[in-house]
């Protein structure tokens, strides 16, 4: 039966999942939401439509061990069988600095070198097009297999036996075979070589980048891999930056709760880059910023939409997809998201406090841009317009419309950090607007989101409902954590939405009942609640439960099982692996106390 315990490869151009046998169940080209060339995680291996995956099979495997190369997202996956043969399978995709420019091509490389014994291994490459629906037809050369009746069309270079490759015959691995697949381009230099300078150049880079990540002193290396995993979802070539890679991961297993996440929320490409950002890797903040700022430019009015593909287009939409069963059988399988049609206010407070740091790191090359600061205001225009218009909210329901107050308080952060940004620019007379505003947002949201009966905020305007986005209303600065009513808020939560050591987002019936299973950033949300309450201990050991709870290689889905901690929803999850970050920052020793 398929699980999660898989492993991320990428370059932010292409990306892959692999199972623990080394197969790759998941790899859309020509980039993250584009067409399943490899999609068994969403149709297992066998029956009548046996193709879309890519697998070194070792006969009579008995075991099997997998792990990243350390400061990495190189993985080494071992086999073995029952006769002491043994096979290790590294998997990447390249990327390195060339002449200057980060080179990030859609290939992914497979090297699969004989440890130890006599191994007979079986080469399996069968790539699918259209959704899963059609079978790639093949053509041949001396050393590659052209894989075409799809676009892109693909090439597979190796050193492998082209004949072995195309029958899918057994071999004994004797030593070690590379299998370079990307575009229908030739390869400069033979399979092997180009194979090994690509995983050295490749293992530098990575360490490199680690290197100039600031950390904190406790639980280093999972924070090291949370970064390096958002660091995945980032696209090189147009800075957008996607919820997950997949698509149609159920929320749990009663099925039914299935999205594309392969795709660009402002309010998730936020949050990745602020987490970031806090470790020192600046360089994802700008390119999102980028990325924004030609939405921006091509917007009518100022409106944003909550959801962009990563090329910036705006029409996503969605349709379900019959010839890939699902996750486990347990479908719909979505292609596309009608939530870019949605109204979600809380964007433009996300947009600009994505930019704010901009105008306040000196480290960054576009500081103190006022040409900017003007673009930003008319998203503030926008968020005081529409504060306390109903939405959809960031949980994006599909059924009803209220006045949210995480979007409004998102729209109060906006013109927030707008007052702040004039300050800094000297623009007195901006400073002075924008301070009004946000002021006026803030009694409005103050008198409609308080809940006196109930002793708490509440998650829409004039309602008794309850949201774990409530938490956040001190983290974005709304109230202090000493503010009575932040207080009384996380107990309010803590009563009605905690079960065990986990947090749902809410427990009201939505568009399909009520929610199974806890949505993982939010039990994060409320570890750093508790840190801001001054409650350490107990939040030291809901984050060490959370950890507990990973997949073997350190990676988190979206939601989790509160009885069983199985984890489920599109994999592997931005927002939760944000939580990590940002909660181990809040937790951890300085390094002064450390010693």
């Amino acid at each position: 039966m398929r699980t999660l315990e898989l492993g991320l490869i990428g370059n932010g151009g292409v990306t892959a999942l692999i199972d623990e046998r080394g197969e790759i169940v998941w790899h859309c080209v020509p980039g993250i939401d584009g067409d399943a060339t490899f999609c068994s995680l969403l149709r297992e291996r066998g029956g009548a439509a046996d193709f879309g995956y890519f697998a070194i099979d070792l006969l009579d495997v008995a075991h099997t061990e997998q792990a990243y190369l350390e400061n990495t997202p190189i993985l080494r996956t071992r086999l073995f069988d029952r006769h002491g043969g043994a096979i290790e399978i590294t998997d990447f995709a390249p990327r390195f600095l060339h002449y200057g420019r980060t080179f990030c091509p859609t290939m992914l490389v497979r090297q699969v070198r004989r440890i130890q014994g006599v191994p007979r291994i079986r080469i399996v490459v069968r790539p699918a097009a259209g959704a899963g629906e059609v079978r790639r037809g093949i053509t041949t050369g001396s050393h590659h297999v052209r894989y075409v009746d799809g676009l892109p069309v693909l090439r597979l270079t190796t050193d492998a036996s082209i004949s072995a490759v195309v029958e899918e015959r057994t071999f004994v691995l004797e030593e070690c075979v590379t299998l370079l697949l990307g575009p229908d381009e030739s390869v400069q230099g033979s399979a092997r070589d180009v194979g090994d300078q690509f995983a050295r150049e490749t293992s530098a880079y990575w360490h490199e980048w680690v290197r100039s990540l600031a950390i904190p002193f406790e639980w280093q290396a999972d924070v090291i891999r949370a970064a390096i995993t958002l660091q995945l979802n980032a696209v090189e070539d147009t800075g957008a930056i996607v919820a997950a890679v997949t698509t149609s991961i159920p929320e749990s297993g009663a099925g039914g709760r299935t999205w594309d996440y392969r795709y660009c929320w402002l309010r998730d490409g936020y949050m990745v880059v602020n987490a970031l950002n806090r470790l020192g890797a600046t360089r994802t903040m700008e390119r999102f910023l980028g990325y924004v700022v030609n939405l921006i430019a091509n917007s009518r009015d100022g409106a944003l939409q909550p959801v962009y593909g990563i090329s910036g287009r705006e029409h996503l939409d969605e349709h379900i997809v019959t010839s890939l069963p699902g996750y486990r059988g347990l479908g719909p399988v979505r292609f596309g998201n009608d939530a870019y049609g949605q109204v979600q206010h809380d964007v433009y407070g996300a947009a600009i406090l994505a930019a704010t740091h901009v105008f306040f790191d000196r480290r960054l090359v576009r500081a103190h841009d006022a040409t900017l600061f003007t673009r930003l205001e008319a998203l503030g225009a926008r968020a005081a317009e529409v504060f306390d218009r109903p939405d959809a909210g960031l949980w994006e329901l599909r059924g009803r419309a209220l006045v949210h107050t995480h979007s409004a308080v998102m729209c109060w952060a906006g013109c927030d950090r707008l007052a702040r940004i004039a300050a800094h620019l000297g623009l007195e007379a901006r400073e002075v607007h924008w301070r009004e505003t946000a002021d006026r947002l803030h009694r409005v949201i103050c008198d409609r989101a308080w809940n006196a009966s109930k002793n708490t905020f509440v998650s829409a305007f004039d309602s008794e409902l309850i949201d774990a986005s409530l938490l956040l209303m001190e983290e974005v600065g709304f109230v202090k954590a000493a503010d009575p009513r932040f207080v009384a808020t996380v107990a309010a939560v803590e009563r009605t939405l905690r079960r065990g050591d986990f947090v749902f987002r809410y427990l009201d019936a939505d568009d399909f009942g009520v929610p199974d299973n806890a949505f993982v950033i939010c039990t994060f949300w409320y570890i750093n609640a508790l840190v801001a309450l001054g409650r350490r201990d107990e939040a030291r050991r809901l984050f060490d439960n959370l950890l507990s709870c990973r997949t073997s290689l350190g990676l988190l889905a979206e939601h989790i099982s509160v009885e069983s901690h199985e984890q489920w929803g599109n994999f592997v999850q931005t927002y939760s692996m944000v939580g990590l970050i940002n909660s181990a920052i809040r937790l951890s020793k300085r390094w002064d106390e450390a010693f």
